[in-house]
């Protein structure tokens, strides 16, 4: 059996979403000042966006502990993951953020981890059985 089949996949990328923010998280709300002279990213945005991802670090482990798991709230979290990727992708092209090499490559692998979260959500969500909030 792949792992895309076990049943228990969705509930595992959900504990991923949640750990990846939560590790994220915690980075910038305590670290904010020394990233910011690192990554040329502004301290208060660091320190805001790190509180959003706990936040939402601890949404996703709740849904993801849930049984059966909330199949329109993985949804939603596929589609936040999809948008936070845009707001990346927005701020580097248009030149709201002008962050240092380190910095950018900061904001793209929130991009990438993002991308690739939200299409394991899309794959668990195919697979998993349809129970709870069809």
């Amino acid at each position: 059996m792949s792992l895309a089949a076990s049943p228990r996949f969705l509930r595992h990328v959900m504990l991923a979403d949640a750990a990846s923010c939560a590790g994220t998280g915690a980075l910038q709300v305590l670290l904010a000042s020394p990233m910011s002279d690192l990554f040329n990213l502004h301290p208060t945005m660091l320190f805001g966006t790190g509180l959003f991802l706990l936040a939402y670090a601890a949404v996703a482990a709740f849904v993801g502990t849930r049984e059966p798991i909330p199949r329109q709230l993985v949804a939603l979290f596929a589609a936040g993951n999809v948008g936070w990727a845009v707001i990346c992708i927005a701020l580097l092209v248009n030149g709201a953020i002008a962050p240092t090499t380190l910095g950018t490559a900061w904001v793209f692998a929130q991009v990438v981890v993002v991308l690739v979260l939200a299409e394991l959500q899309w794959l668990g969500l195919k697979r998993y059985p349809v129970t709870g909030w069809a």
